[in-house]
């Protein structure tokens, strides 16, 4: 969604038009289905030669004086597409519902201007008319004619007009400049070319343009402890995270006494999308202070351990297990993709802590014999990262020098196919749909079946597995308490409840097992002088077209869980660890 409007003042005389009572949204999609009409006309088309100017002047005003009358089947006649003009100016009229509406004729209007108006760049001149779109049937989906967007100059010669509504209850007016763009028709008169953005330049196909409830905007973004919060890794996000837990409250607390109203265009398909509000007829109460789950101190770490990287890509993020709420994140670069909630990267070794899951829930123990070889017994073979046998391990001591081939083996003896994704989502909550207050990328383990090569390869975090820090950050984080808490960013937001708690043998057999990598295993450089009351899993992971491994690393140590990953970092002690460690160091004893 864009944001902001360009306004005009017009002149003219306001028509009254009929409002309809209650709010809501109503779609913009192909007009009605009437049997008992008479017999149409012969189908006007559209040809390629364009209006004349006197004709595109002359389309433009009639059609803004019949839309301005509140005369929806006049002003839809006037267009290349009556039956999705007519549902669509019939939306503006029951769901924005002016009390009066004036529409002005500004003349001819250039793309770099309706380029202005939708926060878009000067698109290329269009030069060919689209052909109307059918009528549409669902009445719950946006639709406009092909080629029709809010991002580029409608089709035909451009026409711009300015608008004033107003409302009831409120002498506020709401002025904006319109654009439309005039085909020729194939009888030799000028049609206004149907599109979403005729009705408003923000609104584009698959969204709605309807007055609804503005919850009041937060104020002053502060941290757990109320601390002023001012991060450049949240900073860029926090309109995003208010705008989402707004929405997200609202669907639970339908106490809008302090909300206003106002006219907002959604896009109900995407649920990650922020609503734009064009226009504030009742304000809101005055906002209060906007509390977030972060730790002020944990996020300035988090911030630093990214800056140290030395300019390479990563993610870091921090969890309280008892809670779920996200106490830190950051991103090196700061701008662009949040890859800390949004990345789809393997997560290489760390993702042995669900294998672990599944094979001590199958009755494997760490103490079980599970020999290390060197290269797996999967149809394509697999090597460790290290070139001798083990022959003599047991499970926890591949767990602490993440033996590939171990994990491999033991899981394609012991797990039943789809063993992995069901444990993920059951025990883990992966693939809930998470509600964190950001936009997240729900982590996934797809259902490898009988695949014995995708198998071993799920097994060691590989192949189609696509995870996060948010995700790998929340399974350590349940290790730790025993209990699947939903990661969220505000305390208030509603958490998705795991299927099942593991049992706490298998929980304290899991901690049993990071805790020896963390005191003797791969971690335990990392981990060294933090190793009470902790543990940790590191992992190293392949990509495509990325010469040195991605680095990751996850730990927890008390009520604290951390997960990074560094892009070609190398070995997960190499970047990940040490951005992990001095978030544990800054935490203290938590």
């Amino acid at each position: 969604m864009r944001n902001g409007a360009k306004t005009g003042i017009i002149t003219g005389v306001a028509v009254a038009m009929l409002a309809a009572s209650g709010y809501g949204a109503y779609s913009l999609v192909g007009g009605s289905d009437d049997k008992d009409a008479p017999a149409a006309k012969k189908q006007r088309t559209v040809v390629a030669e364009p209006p004349t100017a006197e004709q595109a002047a002359a389309g433009a005003k009639d059609f803004l004086e019949a839309w301005a009358a509140g005369d929806i089947a006049k002003a839809a006649s006037l267009t290349d597409d009556p039956a999705a003009a007519t549902t669509a100016l019939t939306a503006f009229q029951e769901q924005v519902k002016p009390s009066a509406l004036t529409l002005a004729p500004a003349g001819p209007a250039t793309p770099a201007a309706f380029a202005s108006a939708t926060g878009t760049p000067s698109p290329a001149k269009t030069t060919a008319p689209a052909t109307p779109s059918n009528t549409a049937t669902d009445p719950l989906a946006v639709s406009a004619s092909p080629s029709a967007t809010a991002s580029a100059a409608p089709t035909g010669t451009l026409m711009g007009f300015k608008a004033r509504a107003e409302f009831e209850g409120t002498n506020r007016v709401w002025d904006y400049s319109g654009f439309l763009g005039v085909v020729k028709m194939s009888d030799d008169t000028p049609a206004v070319h149907w599109a979403p953005s005729v009705i408003h330049p923000h609104l584009a196909a698959g969204e709605t343009i309807s007055v609804q409830p503005l919850p009041p905007l937060a104020g002053n973004v502060v941290d757990r402890n109320n601390k002023a919060l001012n991060s450049p890794s949240i900073t860029p996000l926090v309109a995003t995270v208010q705008a989402k837990v707004a929405k997200l409250l609202a669907d639970q607390n339908k106490d809008q006494s302090d909300s206003g109203t106002g006219v907002v265009i959604t896009n109900p398909a995407d649920q990650n999308s922020t609503p734009d509000r064009l226009f504030t007829i009742v304000d809101p109460k005055p906002p209060k202070p906007f509390k977030l789950t972060i730790d002020a101190n944990l996020q300035a770490a988090a911030e630093k351990a990214m800056t140290d990287l030395g300019g390479k890509k990563g993610s870091i993020v921090a969890i309280e297990p008892s809670t779920g709420q996200v106490l830190a994140f950051a991103n090196a670069p700061v701008t662009g993709l949040n890859r800390a909630f949004q990345g789809q990267l393997a997560p290489g070794s760390t993702l042995k802590i669900l294998t672990s899951t599944a094979l001590l829930e199958a009755g494997i123990n760490p103490e079980t014999p599970v020999p290390c070889p060197v290269l797996s017994s999967n149809p394509k073979k697999i090597p460790n990262s290290f070139p001798d046998p083990f022959p003599n391990n047991t499970l926890q001591q591949d767990f602490m020098m993440s033996c590939n081939t171990a994990f491999i083996d033991q899981g394609l003896a012991s797990l039943k196919p789809g063993a992995l994704t069901t444990t993920a989502k059951d025990v883990y909550g992966i693939g809930l749909n998470w509600q964190t207050g950001l936009p997240s990328f729900d982590a996934v383990i797809p259902d490898a079946g009988t695949n014995k090569d995708e198998q071993a390869m799920q097994s060691i975090g590989q192949g189609k597995v696509q995870m996060n820090p948010l995700a790998i950050a929340s399974i350590t984080a349940t290790v730790q308490s025993g209990t699947f808490k939903q990661p969220v960013l505000v305390a208030e937001l509603p958490q998705q409840k795991a299927a099942r708690d593991m049992t706490p043998d298998v929980a304290g057999k899991l901690r049993q097992m990071m805790a020896a990598t963390a005191t003797g295993g791969t971690a335990k450089d990392v981990m060294a002088g933090i190793s009470d009351n902790a543990g940790a899993k590191t992992g190293s992971a392949e990509a495509t077209g990325i010469a040195t491994s991605n680095s990751w690393f996850t730990a927890y140590r008390g009520d604290l869980a951390v997960a990074a990953e560094v892009e070609g970092g190398g070995h997960g002690v190499d970047a990940a660890g040490p951005a992990v460690a001095s978030i544990i160091k800054a935490a203290g004893n938590r």
